[in-house]
């Protein structure tokens, strides 16, 4: 397996600060629930919240959208939901990476049928190439190519999400 670095451990670092700056002068003054997509996302939400300095309650979700290999079938299945409820509460889902948008569009419609606040997006990526249903990414780290990549959370077949970097996969 080769893998080549796409995008350094420094400028996800840099990345994230600034994407915290953001969220704490948009949030200024408020509460924020922030619910971190299981499990790609995990170390770009541990990475955030450690740059929001509102008060935040830590949710995570799991969510997996069924359907043939090539195709999702655009029901999504909620495996693991927040614990508490969302109503007229800011939230701000974490995700790793938005590439048809599909299962983030449905999660979304879920969760606005829950009646919060506010609901903002944050992804660590995105590949438009792949984009086929608009979703609205409120907090963007970085927009890629149409590449298989992997670390910072991200895997493949369960390995390699511990990387410090986002590497692009190659066997």
């Amino acid at each position: 397996m080769a893998v080549d670095v796409l995008i350094s451990q420094e400028k996800i670092a840099e990345r994230v600060a600034e994407i915290g700056a953001l969220i704490n002068s948009e949030y200024a003054g408020k509460e924020l629930v922030v619910i971190g997509i299981l499990n790609g996302a995990c170390l770009f939400t541990a990475d955030l919240i450690r740059q929001i300095n509102v008060p935040i309650t830590l949710e995570f979700m799991s969510v997996s959208s069924y359907g043939e290999a090539t195709k999702s079938s655009g029901n999504v299945k909620i495996n693991l939901d927040c614990r508490n409820d969302i109503a007229g509460k800011h939230v701000l889902v974490v995700e790793d990476i938005v590439d048809t948008g599909l299962t983030m569009l449905k999660l979304r419609e879920t969760l606005v049928g829950r009646g919060p606040a506010s609901f903002k997006l944050a992804s660590l990526l995105f590949k438009p190439a792949r984009n086929l249903h608009k979703v609205e990414i409120n907090y963007l780290a970085f927009e890629i190519e149409d590449k298989f990549v992997i670390g910072y959370g991200l895997d493949y077949a369960g390995k390699y999400r511990e990387l410090p970097y986002i590497g692009v996969y190659s066997e």
